[in-house]
């Protein structure tokens, strides 16, 4: 690998500070989330590149408390919207309404203009609903009778999924689930886990008593410093030959795009900033493309005939996929 610039590069010392403030935030979040440091890490990962979240699991495993655990631990606003199949679009962007004391139509924002928003079941709305969520989460902006309101940052939307219960459901189509930035499975906590949840949270509020530890206007500084987060030519290079690599796939019938390469690249970083580390390696790359391209990929009918995973052809790509080697 080439030599590392150093004009405007993320100093370790930076880095080594802002990785002490996002611990103190995981660590705040996991006195009400209990086992669950991998997800909030990649929670936070999603936050810093400004992405949002995919949650695909069964009712009932705390992802409402730890949306509210992660806003309130930022000092954060938070809104939870339950998607069902008569939400209209107005019901999530706002409406204007005349208000007869002034004569005027005002706007009343709707839950979107949120920091952290919590979609819950967003398959049970229909499409023209999940279209009106999807293009604030990709605008960053609502247009709402030609006037137009700017979201606050941070932003980040946590949509979820249940994959079993199916019925009565309007599944998002492959160019939506694409505008997602990772996707996440939160699963049951192990016997230990659960028994100190158990034990901690049996008598009260697991979310009563949690102060800010950081302020949004800080995450939004750490968002901005990760673009200056070295990556060596060679381990962009290899990002992108990875997500190409799917294209050429014949168990897929459709390989990740380019926006994919973009998402890579950004979780690539946050992940070694996370790791307190002011480079990235191939390593950080591997350890996110499960989360970030899996739910990209579309399988040819043959491999789910044969009973594979979009997960299991993504392993055998990344086996056959080069890492380059520090030299």
């Amino acid at each position: 690998m080439s030599d590392a610039p150093t004009t405007n590069r993320l100093a370790s010392a930076e880095v080594a500070a802002i990785r002490g403030a996002l611990d103190r935030v995981q660590t705040n979040v996991e006195r009400v989330v209990v086992g669950k440091s991998g997800v909030i890490r990649l929670l936070l990962a999603a936050l810093l590149c400004e992405g949002h979240v995919l949650v695909e699991d069964v009712p009932g495993i705390g992802k409402t408390t730890l949306a509210k655990a992660l806003a309130q631990s930022l000092g954060c606003t938070f809104r939870r919207i339950q998607f069902t199949p008569d939400l209209m679009p107005a019901d999530i962007t706002g409406v204007h309404y005349y208000d007869p004391r002034t004569g005027e139509f005002r706007f009343r924002e709707g839950p979107i203009a949120a920091n952290i928003v919590l979609a819950d079941e967003l398959n049970r709305a229909t499409p023209r609903t999940q279209s009106a969520l999807l293009e604030a989460m990709e605008e960053r902006q609502l247009t709402v009778e030609g006037v137009t309101t700017v979201l606050p940052r941070p932003f980040l939307v946590i949509a979820t999924q249940n994959p079993i219960e199916l019925e009565g459901t309007f599944p998002l189509p492959e160019a939506q689930l694409d505008r997602f930035f990772l996707r996440l499975r939160i699963g049951y906590p192990d016997e230990a886990a659960e028994d100190e949840m158990v034990e901690r949270h049996g008598a009260s509020s697991p979310l009563e008593g949690l102060s800010p530890v950081l302020s949004a206007k800080e995450i939004v500084a750490f968002s901005t410093a990760l673009q200056r987060l070295y990556v060596d030519p060679e381990v962009r290079r290899y990002a992108v030959r990875l997500v190409r690599a799917t294209r050429e796939e014949p168990a897929l019938e459709l390989g990740a795009s380019p926006r994919a390469s973009l998402a890579l690249f950004r979780a690539a970083r946050a992940h070694a900033l996370l790791e307190g580390r002011d480079y990235v390696l191939p390593d950080d790359v591997k350890a996110m493309a499960p989360h970030v391209l899996a739910h990209r990929l579309i399988l040819s009918s043959q491999a789910r005939l044969r009973g594979r995973t979009a997960e299991d052809v993504l392993r055998e790509v990344m086996e056959r996929v080069p890492v380059p080697i520090e030299g």
